[in-house]
């Protein structure tokens, strides 16, 4: 290190401009100015979201700018509503994905925990059981309903093909 550096002066110039550079980067670690911390950490993006107010007590605070967050996001909704090809796009990968199916499905599940829950939480000792006799057996008992479902629609398909041919 003594050969870097030609004299102590030299070496405690570079000391305190170290020490000025880490301050600074510990002021934008530590949120001193909460908005330009966030416009360095989010490498400006959050800028037109954020502005600051000065409140009452004379403190400076970062608010979020509400009106630009909703114009940019009913701008971006309408384009998206308007665009034809979004709504087919849409329409065709919830059938090509079997969102309805599952929606179905996930529905299902909820009324069957629904009635269980309230069954169990009941005084009876006879909703009690049937409340765990649908935890337990609900499963199995929807899953047998599932595929036979699927078989009869299976069974169904073949048949109306086999007529047409």
């Amino acid at each position: 290190m003594s050969m870097k550096y030609k004299n102590l002066e030299e070496l405690k110039r570079k000391k305190a401009l170290l020490k000025k550079e880490v301050a600074e980067m510990e002021d934008l670690i530590t949120f001193d100015n909460t908005k330009e911390s966030l416009s360095a950490l989010t490498n400006g993006f959050t800028d037109q979201y954020l502005r600051e107010e000065v409140d009452e007590s004379g403190e400076t605070k970062v608010v979020l700018k509400k009106e630009e967050i909703v114009r940019q996001l009913s701008s971006e909704v309408k384009d998206q509503i308007f665009s034809r090809n979004a709504v087919m796009g849409f329409a065709n990968t919830a059938m090509k994905g079997g969102a309805v199916e599952e929606a179905l499905k996930l529905g299902t599940v909820a009324l069957v925990t629904n009635y269980a829950r309230k069954n169990m939480r009941s005084t009876s000792w006879k909703k009690k059981a049937i409340g765990l006799t649908l935890i337990y057996v609900a499963p199995f008992a929807l899953r047998f309903i599932r595929k036979k479902l699927e078989a009869y629609q299976k069974n169904k398909s073949v048949s109306s093909m086999e007529q047409l041919i």
